[in-house]
């Protein structure tokens, strides 16, 4: 093994605590858009700040998108840079931005404070995506106490925004600071992957969310008959819309970790709110996920007939909305120099060999891809996005920070 790679992994050991400590400070900042009812990302990417202080980068810089529903009247994208050796650049790119916790009675302890046991941190986040926050972060710090430099010039991004479709985000920095990507960067997203770290995402499914508002006649429920009930209304629309989804966009690709095209009744919004009226307007939505044969507006299409259908049968009206869509783009090709980077530094550091996939999640690499910036995704994750207990590994944390340091080398 290379010497300097040798010490810079061994530095990289001796930092557990010290990582632990970094998703202490970021869990505890509950970066919300508003969206879900927060303040943005403001206050978390101050605690980002002050450890970059510590890794004295050559070049901290923020770009600021407008948004006046937050209080600051902005949503930051805060960058950092540290000179290479040599020409190119790698970026990694991880979102600061969080989900809320959920039902609360499912979290064994409080989801904005840090829970340690043993080799996991508990904690809203700590996977999606302060771990790629925390592992992008040492992996440069090792250069810096080893006194060292990057073979690359090291581009670490943490940007607003992304969970709810990157707007005022990477896509803002797409749109307004283009000078900042090359098709010749290598571009990293760590927030997707497998617990053995093998797991190259190159390719996305398009996402589409549906809104359906139901609209019919409220009641009182001892007399159906003066009302139209757009509970039961919506029940029925959800089965049908299942069903000829599912009927329909029938096609599979073996480049995806799930072959096919998924099309879920997710989130019901509340409606009346005693047990004895019928209810006169119900919303409900779907997420779908569909293969890049499909056409979105093929899948709008359907939705539209299906959904109108079932409303004529039930003598009330429905409204059909896209509230978030992304047409997939095209892959990043699997002999990308970023993939074959990964590839060189996950065999290098784990022995292990990874293989390109396709994934149903959507993050911000299908921004980078319409720009025709070829991007991996990439991390060791136990899949906890989103779930009550959401956790990470500190010993993936390491194993990540390693396989960074490589890929920021050089080798």
């Amino acid at each position: 093994m290379n010497e300097e790679l040798a010490r810079l992994y061994a530095r990289i050991d001796t930092y557990i605590e010290e990582m632990a400590a970094f998703q202490t400070e970021l869990t505890a900042v509950p970066a919300l858009g508003p969206e879900s009812g927060g303040q943005g990302e403001g206050e978390k990417v101050r605690v980002i700040e002050r450890w970059l202080e510590r890794l004295r980068p050559d070049e901290v810089f923020q770009v600021d998108a407008p948004d006046p529903r937050v209080a600051s009247g902005v949503r930051p994208n805060l960058m950092a840079r540290l000179h290479g050796r040599n020409q190119g650049r790698v970026w990694v790119l991880s979102h600061v931005d969080v989900v809320p916790p959920g039902e609360p009675g499912l979290w064994v302890t409080d989801p904005w404070v840090l829970k340690r046991e043993g080799d996991f941190v508990y904690g809203r986040g700590v996977e999606d995506n302060q771990h790629g926050i925390v592992a992008s972060f040492f992996a440069a710090q090792a250069f810096r106490d080893e006194g060292l430099v990057p073979g690359r010039e090291v581009a670490l991004a943490f940007v607003a925004d992304e969970e709810t479709g990157s707007r005022l985000g990477l896509g803002y920095l797409l749109n307004t600071r283009p000078d900042l990507f090359s098709p010749d960067d290598l571009i990293i997203v760590p927030d997707a992957g497998k617990p053995d770290g093998t797991l190259i995402e190159v390719a996305e499914k398009s996402l589409l969310w549906l809104r359906f508002t139901v609209t019919g006649k409220q009641c009182h429920a001892s007399t159906p008959d003066q009302g139209r009930n757009t509970l039961r209304a919506a029940a029925r629309m959800i089965t049908a819309l299942d069903d000829d989804f599912h009927g329909f966009f029938t096609a599979a690709d073996p480049l995806y970790t799930l072959p096919a095209s998924t099309f879920e009744p997710t989130r019901k919004e509340a409606n009346v709110p005693n047990v004895n009226t019928i209810p006169g307007e119900d919303v409900f939505y779907f997420d779908t996920r569909v293969l890049p044969a499909y056409s979105l507006a093929d899948v709008k299409d359907r939705a539209q007939r299906v959904a109108q259908g079932v409303a004529e049968a039930s003598g009330v009206t429905v409204r059909v909305e896209s509230v978030n869509e992304v047409q997939a783009p095209k892959p990043t090709p699997t002999d990308a120099p970023v993939v074959q980077a990964l590839f060189r530094a996950i065999a290098a550091v784990t022995g292990r060999t990874a293989k390109p996939q396709g994934i149903g999640g959507g993050t911000v690499a299908a921004l980078f891809r319409e720009k025709g910036l070829p991007a991996a995704v990439w991390s060791t994750i136990d899949h906890y996005a989103h779930a009550p207990n959401e956790r990470d590994r500190l010993s993936n944390l390491v194993t990540d920070a390693k396989i960074l340091a490589h890929v920021y080398w050089g080798a």
